[in-house]
């Protein structure tokens, strides 16, 4: 999960959960809007999804890296920790609030993107939030194209395949199931092994969910749908952490706009 929160002249947040990454991410964001960069601040900067952030906005137009928070590589510099070629001169400091404190009065546009623990984050929280179950751009247009597709079908289920065993059903799994039942259907109401074990999880209205769990596996979502005499699959797979960095950059830009709870990076799509 990951969300964005910020603390300089007012304060905005951004909530994101993500399906790739082995761990929970959670980003927030906050700020108003000004003519100067967005200046970005990324909690958990270490990780390999932080450190794929602060590449990404370094090199966006519009933002610039304000601060490292992180427990891990503290004092060294975050530019060196990602193996950019220069250093960014910005040390990795293990206290949110005292970066946050030494670059309050900037009054310039902040955002905080935060990939810690998703019960922490909202301690941070002021007011304008954006909550994002992914960052994924791709995920989201899967999403959508299940929610059009159970309008014509009524059999349906979800397989998806990671790396490791953390957090099953996935997110996308469970945001895809809340997302069909939420349309007041039951699904596969015709299938008789209701009780057998094997034939995977039951999620919300009857949607049935597999997790195939290998070693190397690419993060995969697939939503099967079937009718009488077709099948209709959607597939999704991540490859890298880098497709999250489109939608992230997409969040900071949208969230500083924010003044009430938006749920969704699609609503910005």
């Amino acid at each position: 999960m990951a969300a964005l929160s910020c603390q300089f002249h007012s304060t905005n947040y951004f909530n994101s959960q993500n399906v790739k990454s082995r761990n929970k991410h959670f980003t927030s964001c906050s700020a108003q809007p000004t003519q100067s960069n967005i200046k970005v601040v990324v909690n958990g900067a270490a990780k390999e999804i932080g450190r794929a952030a602060i590449i990404a906005v370094t090199k966006a137009r519009g933002m610039e890296v304000a601060g490292a928070v992180d427990t891990n590589h503290v004092g060294e510099d975050i530019g060196k920790v990602c193996g950019m070629e220069e250093p960014l001169e910005i040390p990795i400091i293990n206290d949110l609030t005292m970066v946050l404190g030494s670059i309050s009065q900037s009054k310039a546009t902040g955002v905080v993107v935060d990939f810690t623990d998703p019960s922490s984050v909202y301690d941070n929280v002021k007011q304008g939030v954006l909550v994002a179950p992914t960052l994924s751009i791709g995920s989201i247009l899967l999403q959508q194209a299940a929610i059009s597709a159970s309008f014509h079908y009524s059999n349906v289920e979800i397989v998806e395949s990671k790396a490791n065993a953390n957090d099953l059903p996935s997110a996308d799994a469970n945001q895809i199931a809340n997302n069909l039942s939420n349309l007041g259907k039951i699904y596969n109401t015709g299938d008789p092994s209701t009780d057998v074990l094997a034939r995977g999880q039951v999620l919300g209205d009857g949607i049935r969910v597999h997790s195939l769990v290998l070693p190397g596996l690419p993060s995969s979502t697939t939503v099967h749908f079937s009718g009488p005499g077709e099948i209709y699959s959607i597939r999704h797979d991540i490859t890298d952490v880098q497709c999250l960095m489109p939608g992230l950059l997409l969040a900071i830009r949208k969230v500083v706009r924010l003044k009430n709870l938006v749920y969704g990076l699609e609503k910005f799509m």
